[in-house]
């Protein structure tokens, strides 16, 4: 405990130059550290990369900051980015401050219990997710400054997945590699490059009432084909994804509805759709298996996280039959 308040403490000097005070840890987190705070009388948020390790790929929050300020003249709602520190990596580990923004946010099809806002204002809200995710992809990355970035193909999104999927127990997701050699053999031609936030779903969304007012946790964010936003979207939307029972269920637009509402914003077809529903199957079996794998290992796993080992061969076979239905 003695560690951590002295981390603690070197965070609150850090932060003095912004004028950051009333510092307090955040829930959550999983690829950084997150604290709230204020200046003066606005509130503030603070990211900052785990200390220890290099701050790469998820733990790149700097990388994360650069994606807010080039999203900050556009229609996309995003947190402002009000001071970044680069550190000393990795021992003294790079951070930024953002704006506060007021808004809930749920999983409705996932997280159990929750049912605090009326199922016909999640639905529209879902609508208006579907809407704020095509007016991201109608950003040109060049003109956003993002020219550079290397351009992520679905073929790379499926190495992606693979890579985590090596490492657990086999028995966990059987099958896997049978998938990710059908979604190669099927690979669809990629459409122009947009921004993919990678994990645009509504629980990384605030909002007050139906409307939007962020899209936050960019951790992943990449320049590539739009169509891999929009499968995640679409099956963590689709109840048939998870099979879990909420206040929700059976009572929000289907992802057949949603995807329609995202081409009419976006103002053309998206071909190809299913194959982007299977890989976001199989990214899902990938994510899932990789937290079960490491719930095991703790020394009190936790039962919540245990039971979803037994969800993941259920998340190929709908990633079989999203192609399938190609």
């Amino acid at each position: 405990m003695a560690g951590r308040d002295i981390e603690f403490n070197l965070l609150t000097d850090r932060l003095a130059p912004a004028g950051v005070r009333d510092v307090r840890a955040l829930a959550g987190g999983a690829s950084s550290l997150t604290y709230a705070g204020s200046i003066g009388a606005r509130r503030v948020v603070v990211k900052v990369a785990p200390p220890g390790v290099a701050p790469v790929r998820n733990r790149d929050v700097l990388r994360q900051a650069r994606v807010l300020r080039a999203l900050a003249p556009t229609a996309v709602a995003v947190p402002e980015v009000v001071w970044e520190d680069p550190g000393d990596p990795p021992e003294v580990p790079p951070l930024f401050v953002m704006s506060f923004v007021e808004g809930t946010s749920l999983e409705p099809l996932f997280d159990r219990g929750d049912g605090r806002e009326p199922a016909a204002v999640v639905a529209e809200r879902l609508r208006a997710a579907a809407r704020a995710l095509a007016v991201l992809h109608r950003l040109d990355p060049g003109a956003l400054g993002l020219a550079a970035e290397p351009l992520v193909s679905p073929g790379v999104e499926v190495d992606r997945w693979c890579r985590p999927l090596e490492t657990v127990d086999a028995a966990l997701v059987p099958g896997w590699a049978a998938v990710a050699a059908a979604l190669r053999a099927g690979e669809p031609p990629a459409l122009a490059p947009a921004l993919v936030h990678g994990d645009f779903r509504l629980g990384n969304l605030l909002a007050d009432g139906p409307d939007v007012t962020a899209v936050v946790d960019w951790e992943i964010w990449s320049v590539g084909d739009p169509r891999t936003d929009l499968g995640w979207f679409l099956v963590n939307a689709d109840a048939a994804t998870y099979r879990r029972a909420t206040a929700y269920t059976g009572l929000l637009p289907g992802p057949d509805d949603l995807a329609a509402a995202y081409a009419r914003a976006l103002g053309r077809d998206v071909p190809d759709l299913a194959w982007f529903q299977a890989l976001a199957c199989f990214k899902s079996a990938a994510t899932w298996s990789l937290i079960v794998k490491h719930n095991r290992r703790a020394a009190e796993p936790d039962p919540a996280l245990e039971e979803m080992a037994a969800t993941l061969p259920h998340l190929l076979e709908r990633a079989r039959h999203f192609l399938d239905r190609r």
